[in-house]
């Protein structure tokens, strides 16, 4: 939206690799042979598509992701923001339909549909793309565009949920709703995206089962991520039933890809998902008794290093006086460690009394065997294991690379080996901008925070994660020209 400078915030990383004799090959992976330890790979600029092999000791897969389609027709009328290039040319587009509602040829109906803005989805990606663009067009675009009313200006959002933002905390949900109430954004939830058109898009109430449509200039598709094509093949070629989600390579707790040679493929980020701690919980529940036997000759079967300590050690904690059964106070403790491991559960989770009474279907106050199964079976629905965010992929990369490393320095014990940790993921809150010097920060149980000097914060929270001092140097430049001179609405 003209605020910063795609320069300012690009480092390449040949500079970087530089400081500690890194080796880089600007190519594009088309397949891997696991068997022989090989990728191959095309040159990213060679147009006679000539191929070569990469030998490796350890494969670390970290390839990002594709947008989730979820079988909607007409998404290549969409923008997408998965790269510096997708933001150029949703900028490029903006300036070119506001230059074109304001010709004295363009009819009511056509500016309407120009100066309309559709985002679907209202993720943390949605959202701040909402409110960015409500900046650019209501502080600089509509000053500079005389000939177009500011009430032709619309920016809508559709959400699937209830909610948007709807892995925070619901104060914030709320919080960022009613602000975009006084903000002229519409918000849409409970509502489901079934079809778009080059110049509309059609969705579908969730209650009703009414349709309705929307007329759009620009349409922004954020809702989730899929695999790309080179994942979706890797995890062709791995063990028949050694992978089984649809979205990305699963891995174990120590990112090591199922179905792999162990200790030689790692799988990092939005491409990749550590193997569901409660869906495997699910499977021990299905017979209705948690005996010692029955679990130690499962976790053996399921290979998942340390999983029986773990397991014996969640229902030790919480079933505290080994009745069988969890009472209130047992499933309120049960419930926090869940959120805490996984945060996209709060919204779950956050009437604790009626979730209790729920799946207390007999009324007896207490959870037994079969009422917890039912809940783990909900709660493992409601769970995308860890958010595909720029945090959980920096934590694991960062575990990766020290896994690796201490392997190496102590491969001559096998014991010392099997006892490393497992990876544990550290929600440091979750950070969104909502717009007009606002910004919201969910730090869990219930802490929130929003209001005056958020936006600093926000801010502080970007440049100190920026990778050198030049784009440190180049973002506080960029921030102080917008503050003097206002957003560059330049095309390019």
């Amino acid at each position: 939206v003209g605020t910063l400078e795609p320069r300012s915030l690009i480092e390449p990383i040949r500079r970087l690799l530089s400081r500690i004799g890194g080796y880089y090959l600007e190519a594009r992976a088309e397949d891997v042979d696991f068997e022989n330890q090989l990728v191959e790979v095309s040159g990213a600029y060679n147009s006679e598509g000539r191929r070569f092999y990469v030998p490796y000791d350890k494969l670390i897969i970290a390839v990002g992701s594709e947008s989730m389609t979820h079988g909607v027709q007409g998404l290549e009328h969409c923008n997408f923001l998965k790269s510096i290039a997708d933001a150029r040319d949703i900028r490029k587009k903006v300036m070119e339909n506001f230059e074109i509602a304001s010709l004295p040829t363009t009819t009511e109906e056509e500016r309407r549909q120009l100066l309309s803005f559709v985002i679907c989805g209202g993720g943390p990606t949605g959202v701040e793309f909402a409110a960015e663009l409500c900046d650019l067009l209501y502080e600089d675009l509509v000053g500079y565009f005389s000939a177009i009313p500011p009430e032709d200006v619309q920016v809508s959002i559709i959400q699937s949920p209830g909610h948007i933002l709807n892995t925070y905390d619901l104060k914030i949900s709320e919080m960022t709703e009613a602000k975009f109430k006084r903000d002229r954004i519409n918000v849409t939830t409970n509502a489901r995206v079934v079809k778009v058109n080059p110049k509309s898009v059609v969705y579908k109430e969730k209650a009703s089962g009414k349709e309705y449509e929307i007329p759009f200039g620009v349409c922004l598709w954020s809702t989730g991520v899929g695999m790309t094509p080179l994942v979706k093949a890797l995890v062709a070629k791995l063990p028949a039933g050694s992978q089984s989600n649809k979205h990305a390579i699963e891995t174990d707790g120590y990112m090591r890809v199922v179905g792999a040679p162990e200790e030689t493929v790692y799988a990092i980020g939005d491409c990749a998902t550590i193997r569901k701690f409660y869906q495997l919980l699910v499977a021990i529940a299905t017979g209705n008794v948690f005996r010692g036997l029955t679990l130690l000759t499962l976790c053996m079967l399921l290979a998942q290093p340390h999983f029986v300590d773990q397991v014996m050690k969640f229902f030790e904690e919480h079933d505290t006086n080994g009745d069988h059964v969890l009472d209130y106070q047992e499933f309120q403790e049960l419930s926090g460690k869940i959120i805490k491991k996984h945060s996209i559960l709060k919204v779950f989770l956050a009437h604790l009394d009626d979730v209790f009474k729920k799946y207390d279907k007999d009324g007896s106050g207490t959870l037994d065997y079969d009422e917890i199964r039912s809940f783990l079976v909900d709660a493992e629905k409601q769970c995308t294991a860890l958010p595909a965010t720029a945090q959980v992929a920096n934590q694991q990369g960062r575990f990766v690379g020290k896994r690796i490393n201490t392997i190496f320095s102590i491969e001559d014990d096998s014991e010392a080996v099997v006892k490393l940790p497992p990876f544990q993921y550290k929600h440091l809150g979750s950070l969104a901008y909502i717009g007009g010097s606002d910004a919201v920060l969910d730090m869990g149980k219930g802490m929130v925070y929003g209001g005056i000097g958020s936006e600093y914060l926000w801010r502080s929270i970007y440049f100190s994660e920026q990778v050198s001092v030049r784009t440190r140097l180049l973002l506080l430049m960029d921030w102080s020209k917008r503050a003097m001179f206002g957003r560059d609405i330049s095309k390019f």
